[in-house]
């Protein structure tokens, strides 16, 4: 099995590409660093930064909300490959390809649009992207009134 799940923030915008053809796809590339629970000397503060590739409406959800330093969450899966360089060198790439992404922050936080991406394998979830709760003061997110039957737990 191959699944990859990383949250973190976008490195710089993304940089969107379509493929030849008669059927132009959307290709996004961005980076997103990911901090590590701590490092080799048990101190807080490093990342990874791990170059991620989405395709067609994930793709063109990033090239129209997805922005550097937006926190996002994304699952999808590692795949890796090679080319030659023009300096004849062989190089090596390893990227996650996007199944899902979505924003991990609320508006009020990180002054983004709180918008959720309900991509699965390939389909787009901008066009019907739910409202979220808002948060309390304290933190905690409010529950609608009426819902209740709606929930897993009493």
């Amino acid at each position: 099995m191959n699944k990859v799940i990383l949250m973190g923030r976008l490195t710089r915008d993304p940089e969107i590409r379509y493929s030849q053809g008669e059927n132009p796809t959307a290709i996004a590339r961005y980076t997103l660093a990911v901090d590590r629970r701590f490092n080799r000397n048990g101190d807080e503060g490093s990342a990874d930064f791990i170059g991620c590739v989405a395709f067609g409406r994930s793709a063109e959800f990033a090239e129209k909300y997805l922005r550097k330093g937006v926190k996002i969450a994304i699952t999808g899966r590692i795949q890796t490959g090679s080319y030659t360089n023009r300096d004849g060198v062989k190089v090596y790439t390893t990227d996650v390809v996007v199944e899902d992404q979505e924003f991990a922050e609320s508006k009020n936080s990180s002054n983004n649009a709180g918008y959720q991406n309900g991509e699965n394998n390939g389909g787009f979830g901008g066009e019907h992207t739910t409202a979220q709760p808002s948060a309390a003061a304290d933190g905690f997110m409010n529950i609608p009134d009426g819902i209740d039957e709606e929930l897993p737990f009493n």
